[in-house]
């Protein structure tokens, strides 16, 4: 079986790739198609919106005559500040509008906080997985890690909020890990190996 994650994130594409491929399964993007497709994201929960999105992207996938033999998975995933109630929370994508530059999302998180003292800048990255299989049926798996907002943006890897997100455990940003750690102990990594797992019949 193929198995086709519903973005059009660049960035998320190369993370995902590179761990399916370990696990010896056959990772496909809308790309690899020649595809672009963006549903509507309208789910209060990160569960509710990564549900939405592979419903709807094996709606469009079957209007081309795509392949039924493909599972499809999506995510939903966000920044979720304690002191700034849970902001951006499920909004993460959209915090501030869909087309600001993630330099200037960051930048206004670190005004947000300029009053915050370190140690209450708490913060958690979340994820929710969501897979679709040829017969309909649909599992979940979630991952989530803890961190503090930093007051300026560090390195140059990542994506997104990756360079306000400080790791204590390894006194780095998620922006300044080398990917294969970062891999490791992300939220994201963490939902996809415990998909994983569930693809291969294992246990998450």
């Amino acid at each position: 079986m193929r198995y086709l994650f519903a973005t059009n994130n660049p960035g998320k594409v190369k993370e995902i790739r590179s761990i399916f491929e370990e696990a010896g399964l056959e990772f496909i993007s809308l790309a690899d198609l020649g595809l672009s497709f963006t549903p509507q994201e309208t789910g209060t929960t990160f569960e509710a919106n990564a549900i939405q999105k592979i419903t709807k992207t094996a709606e469009f996938l079957r209007g081309k005559g795509i392949a039924q033999d493909i599972a499809i998975l999506s995510d939903d995933s966000g920044l979720c500040i304690d002191p700034l109630s849970g902001l951006p929370g499920v909004d993460s994508a959209n915090f501030m509008g869909v087309d600001t530059p993630y330099h200037v999302r960051n930048n206004h998180i670190i005004e947000m906080l300029s009053t915050v003292p370190k140690t209450r800048r708490v913060a958690r990255y979340v994820c929710i997985i969501a897979c679709l299989f040829p017969d309909g049926s649909i599992k979940t798996t979630e991952g989530s890690v803890e961190g503090i907002i930093i007051n300026e943006s560090r390195g140059k890897g990542g994506f997104g909020y990756d360079p306000i997100f400080f790791n204590p455990e390894f006194g780095k940003t998620m922006a300044e890990l080398p990917e294969e750690t970062k891999n490791a102990i992300s939220h994201r990594g963490e939902a996809l190996r415990k998909m994983i797992a569930l693809l291969k019949g294992g246990t998450p």
